[in-house]
């Protein structure tokens, strides 16, 4: 083992955490203030970035954020302000979600749970 994997310690099950990072704009910033009023989400504000971690599942509401924001809000504006993401992302019409586990997001990804004979 390496020192660094020593030091830091190296885990090879989930952390069963997902979550996205966002642009510091004004929708970023609601977008994270209607994210960071649902349990088990965690918020954290940096000069030019914002960070959404949350447990197991993370959904975000366009119908939620758009009330939030007073004007409508879709995918085409989440990936705008959307630069990177941790976990497995489904998309739809009216929210995106993401899972920490792949097995979690499987009905919505066509993911086999079936073992290899």
């Amino acid at each position: 083992m390496s020192a660094g994997a020593m030091q830091f310690g190296v885990g090879v099950g989930s952390s069963n955490m997902c979550g996205v990072t966002l642009m510091n704009n004004q929708n970023g910033y609601v977008v994270a203030e209607v994210m960071g009023a649902k349990d088990d989400v965690t918020i954290t504000e940096y000069p030019s970035m914002i960070r959404v971690d949350g447990g197991n599942v993370l959904v975000f509401d366009f119908g939620e954020i758009t009330d939030a924001l007073g004007t409508p809000f879709d995918l085409t504006d989440f990936e705008e302000i959307m630069s990177t993401h941790y976990g497995r992302m489904v998309h739809f019409d009216d929210r995106t979600m993401l899972f920490a586990n792949p097995e979690d997001a499987a009905e919505y990804i066509d993911f086999d749970l079936k073992p290899v004979q």
